[in-house]
């Protein structure tokens, strides 16, 4: 009778389990998704999001791809996408004008597009999703301009200034310390990539020998700053601020010391999946959804940190 039992339990797991890996092998909607690169470890924690928020549905079926910072790859990731006729399409685009054409096309074939923290050019696409890079460069510009007391020399590490986050990020920061008495003595692009912050840092480092503090324009190339400046023994003198306020990045050095602020640039992960099943739903979408930011300081990180204000 135990035997039984023991039977008609185990067949039961096992078409529990077949019935599981049916919805698994066979979704109702395919999503495709785009990321520029996965050289950054915030673009990392992107796709961990999506692909976090995505296994709670077994309907949807995730397709990753990676462009390795390379437009052309990207823009024929897009396409094999449209060919396919997936269902859904979120990308992450590495620059604005060099995407436009396959996510309009891609968009015009009736395939939904969620474009996801870089803009595209143009408005053929169905929901833009991020931050306000501009508010968050502006918060930064505004929060050291008050922690220098309105003086100092400032090294600025830029993104890919080809990309809207970079512009914006320099722009907003720029209006910022407006009207303060900081100085940007030297800046550079980074193009997002802690090894190339150290080696600019370097260079800075070697022509000035008096920098207040660094702004770059995510924790990477602040921690890169950080590392080219212990090398020469001048950590200690000068105040290091980054974006992206990632738990295990950011907030980390933060806590660390390493960085005195992070400001918080959220991935929009698991808003893209929820955005997504809106879509694929038949629900209607805003055209752009702005996420709020947090700014991480050593006083406040173990708090959650303190949301922007406009």
């Amino acid at each position: 009778m135990r035997s039984t039992s023991r039977f008609s339990a185990l067949l039961a797991a096992g078409l529990l389990a077949c019935v599981s890996n049916a919805f698994t092998r066979n979704p109702r909607w395919t999503i495709g998704m785009s990321q520029c690169n996965l050289g950054e470890p915030w673009r990392v924690q992107m796709n961990a999001d999506i692909k976090k928020s995505a296994e709670a549905y077994p309907e949807l079926r995730v397709i990753f791809k990676d462009a390795q910072n390379d437009n052309l790859r990207q823009c024929a990731h897009v396409e094999e996408f449209a060919r396919q006729k997936v269902n859904l399409i979120i990308i992450s685009p590495k620059e604005a004008a060099p995407l436009a054409k396959p996510v309009a096309d891609a968009f015009r074939s009736g395939i939904p597009v969620i474009v996801l923290d870089r803009r595209v050019m143009g408005n053929d696409y169905t929901c833009f999703i991020g931050a306000d890079n501009k508010k968050i460069g502006r918060a930064a510009g505004k929060w050291i301009a008050n922690q220098l007391k309105g003086k100092g020399n400032i090294v600025e590490l830029k993104g890919l200034m080809t990309s809207t986050p970079g512009q914006d990020r320099n722009s907003g920061f720029r209006e910022g310390i407006a009207g303060s008495g900081v100085s940007v003595i030297f800046e550079a692009d980074m193009k997002w990539l802690e090894p190339n912050a150290r080696i600019e840092m370097e260079s800075a480092l070697a022509r000035f020998p008096n920098i207040t503090l660094v702004y770059a324009h995510n924790d990477p190339g602040a921690h890169g700053a950080y590392l080219a400046a212990r090398a020469a023994g001048r950590e200690k003198q000068i105040t290091f601020v980054g974006i992206d306020g990632l738990p295990q990045e950011g907030q980390m050095y933060v806590r660390q010391g390493v960085l005195s602020a992070s400001f918080e640039y959220p991935t929009g992960g698991r808003e893209a999946i929820a955005v997504a099943l809106d879509i694929l739903n038949g629900k209607k979408v805003q055209k752009e959804i702005v996420l709020p930011s947090r700014v991480f300081t050593y006083e406040n990180v173990g708090k959650g940190g303190e949301w922007l204000k406009e």
